[in-house]
């Protein structure tokens, strides 16, 4: 019986199967506000088959995008463009769907991935950034305003009103964005971090705004929808952010009652040495799970049905998550359950493609 397809409950949200949709961002919002991109992109996602489809990186404030064509969910506009989007969604699928917020904070103001991504001036729509200390991603970069304690309580607050707007939207989940040298990740790392108030200096400090953010998310989240945490486990940069780090961050998490970590690395330095293959980091996820004890999703070059079939199998993660792969071939979670002897959810209109050598393939929502 293959393992990739058996049901996992995260805090008291049970998923179908432990095949994860990563957080994607489309950079094609308006203004903040979701699109009809975003109601084609979503809906033909939720109709794969996975466990659980996360929504993109979803900035809690103007100036917490990456970019112009980020997806937002600071004020009553951009909650009513997400719930169209969520409302036609849920009216087709019954996968779980789960938002990711975040704050880019001094990776924010820059051009769209295809237009290079460059940090934008303010004469070209570009807005100053924040972080945790006034230090560029990169030298050439403007730098951040380093945040006062009265930008802290303010971002608090931003986070806790975007959560409760995820909840009024029908979210089943959120994940709080502490990876890829967003925000949260530029207040954990001691090479975006130069403070020398409470939210800088020792592990502990550094550690504060994440964890504080998590229980007040926690408080307005209701205790039957599940919250976790992206990370990445390590800046691969000497000096930086590193595995046993992130074991001490998630067992604090796991005593405020979080109920999953999703573990990534890197982005939070152009210095960066990742040696990038397939399952490379998938031991960091392995560490964590068996350290600290909490749920667990790998994630990067994960492309094959053997590969997660045996990434949960043998234990080194409970979850799997795909990105890239399944922009590339959307059914991947049809094409692993025929592969393995599995079953997977699909709407009615689509059983007649079920391939005669894998009859009993589909089964109804």
């Amino acid at each position: 019986m293959s393992q990739l397809f058996t049901p996992i409950t995260l805090g008291l949200l049970r998923l179908p199967n432990r095949i994860i949709i990563a957080p994607m961002c489309q950079y094609s919002a308006d203004n903040g506000k979701a699109t009809e991109w975003h109601t084609m992109h979503l809906g033909h996602l939720s109709l794969s088959g996975a466990g659980l489809l996360i929504v993109e990186a979803t900035a809690v404030s103007p100036e917490g995008r990456i970019s112009p064509g980020d997806l937002g969910l600071w004020d009553d506009a951009t909650e009513q463009a997400l719930a169209d989007v969520v409302q036609a969604v849920k009216k087709h699928a019954t996968m779980p769907l789960g938002i990711q917020l975040g704050h880019a904070g001094r990776k924010a103001s820059c051009a769209l991935p295809w237009q290079g991504g460059a940090q934008l001036a303010k004469s070209e729509g570009g807005w100053q950034t924040l972080s945790a200390s006034a230090q560029p991603f990169n030298p050439l970069d403007e730098a951040p305003q380093a945040m006062s304690l009265e930008h802290i309580e303010q971002l608090k607050a931003q986070f806790v009103a975007a959560a409760r707007r995820a909840d009024r939207l029908g979210f089943d989940l959120i994940e709080l964005h502490g990876a890829h040298g967003y925000l949260l990740h530029q207040f954990l790392s001691p090479l975006a971090n130069q403070r020398t108030d409470q939210y800088g200096g020792c592990l502990q400090n550094r550690m504060r705004l994440l964890l504080e953010i998590f229980s007040e998310v926690r408080a307005v989240f209701p205790a039957n929808k599940a919250l976790g945490v992206r990370i990445s486990a390590s800046d691969w940069v000497e000096g930086g952010w590193n595995e046993q780090q992130s074991v001490e961050l998630t067992s604090a998490l796991k005593e405020l009652g979080c109920d999953y970590i999703h573990i990534s690395s890197g982005g939070l330095s152009p210095q960066q040495k990742i040696p990038v293959g397939p399952n490379y980091q998938v031991p960091f996820a392995e560490t964590i799970k068996h350290k600290v004890g909490i749920p667990t999703i790998a994630v990067g070059l994960i492309t094959e049905p053997e590969q997660a079939e045996a990434i949960v199998a043998t234990g080194q993660a409970d979850m799997v998550a795909l990105a890239r792969g399944i922009l590339y071939n959307p059914r991947w979670p049809w094409h692993a359950a025929a592969k393995l002897g599995a079953q997977v959810q699909a709407p009615p209109q689509y059983w007649r493609s079920e391939p005669h050598r894998v009859k009993g393939l589909f089964k109804d929502h």
